[in-house]
C-alpha cells in the first residue's frame, strides 16, 4: 500500500498546487498536439493557440456550473475546488465550436484536430486528481491500493461511508485512513491507451472528423467502467451513477458521429483563415 500526501509548492503568501500545474500541462500538451497537425496539414498554427483558450475558458465556466447544478453550492463558483470534467467538456466543446465559427473553421476539421488532444490533456489532468486526492476509488485491499490522508476530503472510513455510501465494518474506526483504487491513475493509463489509437488513426484514409466520433466512444466506455470503483455520492439504479448516464449518452454521440461521418463527403475546404499560414 501507498500513501499520498497532496503535492503543494508555497512561494511567499502564493500557494500552488499539483492540481493546477497538471491542468496547466494539461492545456499546454493539448495545445502542442493541435499545433503539430496543424504543421502536418501546412495550416494556420495560430488557430491552436485559439482552441486553447477558447477550451480554457469555457472548460472552467462549464465544470463550475456542472458542479454548482449537481450540488447546488453557489460558494464553489469563486472556490479553487468545484470542477466536474462532464461539465467542463461541454463547455470547452461549445467554446471551441463558437470560435471555429467565429473564424469560419469547417467543424470537421476542429473535431479531426481536437480528438487526440482532448483524450492526452485528459490522462495529464487527472494526474492532478491523484497529486492531490480526489476523485479516488473504493476501498481495496490490491497492493496497488492508496491511502490519501490529506484527500479531498481524506479516505478515511467515515468520510467513505457518510460522504459516499460506502459500506464499513462496523468495528473499523471512523478515523481509520483506508487504502483505495487510485481510479485516477487508472484513466491516466486507458486515456493514454486511447490515445496512442487516436493518433496513429487520425492520418488513415478516413473522412475528416470521424475520429472524433471515436474519441467519445473511447471516453465514454472509459469514465463507464472506472465509475464502477469510484467512491460516489451520487449512485442511482443501485450501482450506476450520474457520470455513468452522462457515459452512455456520450458512447451513443460518438457512434451517431461514426456512422453519419464514415459516410460524409469530400474533406471540407479549410478556408482563409487556416490557409493563411504565418511564416
Amino acid at each position: 500500500m501507498t500513501t499520498v500526501y497532496p503535492l503543494v509548492f508555497k512561494i511567499g503568501s502564493l500557494e500552488i498546487t499539483g492540481f493546477g500545474i497538471m491542468m496547466m500541462l494539461a492545456f499546454v500538451v493539448g495545445g502542442w498536439l493541435v499545433t503539430l497537425e496543424l504543421r502536418r496539414n501546412r495550416w494556420n498554427e495560430e488557430y491552436g493557440a485559439d482552441i486553447v483558450v477558447a477550451a480554457v475558458l469555457g472548460g472552467v465556466i462549464g465544470a463550475k456550473l456542472w458542479y454548482v447544478a449537481l450540488t447546488q453550492d453557489l460558494d464553489a463558483l469563486l472556490s479553487r475546488g468545484g470542477l466536474v470534467w462532464y461539465g467542463g467538456f461541454l463547455g470547452g466543446v461549445l467554446a471551441v465550436i463558437a470560435n471555429g465559427w467565429r473564424r469560419r473553421v469547417p467543424i470537421r476539421i476542429t473535431m479531426h484536430l481536437t480528438a487526440p488532444a482532448l483524450a492526452a490533456a485528459y490522462a495529464v489532468g487527472r494526474v492532478g486528481c491523484f497529486v492531490v486526492g480526489d476523485d479516488y476509488g473504493r476501498p481495496t485491499d490490491l497492493p496497488w491500493g492508496v491511502k490519501f490522508p490529506q484527500g479531498l476530503p481524506p479516505s478515511t472510513a467515515g468520510n467513505l461511508s457518510s460522504m459516499f455510501g460506502v459500506p464499513i465494518p462496523s468495528d473499523v474506526p471512523p478515523s481509520t485512513v483506508m487504502a483505495v483504487h487510485p481510479t485516477q491513475l487508472y484513466e491516466v493509463v486507458l486515456m493514454l491507451a486511447a490515445f496512442m489509437v487516436l493518433w496513429r488513426w487520425r492520418v488513415r484514409n478516413k473522412p475528416m472528423g470521424w475520429i472524433f466520433g471515436l474519441y467519445l466512444v473511447f471516453a465514454g466506455i472509459e469514465r463507464f467502467l472506472v465509475e464502477i470503483l469510484r467512491a460516489k455520492d451520487d449512485r442511482f439504479l443501485g450501482m450506476f451513477t450520474i457520470a455513468q448516464l452522462t457515459s452512455a449518452v456520450v458512447v451513443v454521440t460518438g457512434v451517431a458521429l461514426l456512422s453519419r461521418l464514415g459516410a460524409a463527403g469530400p474533406t471540407p475546404e479549410p478556408g482563409a483563415y487556416l490557409r493563411s499560414q504565418k511564416a
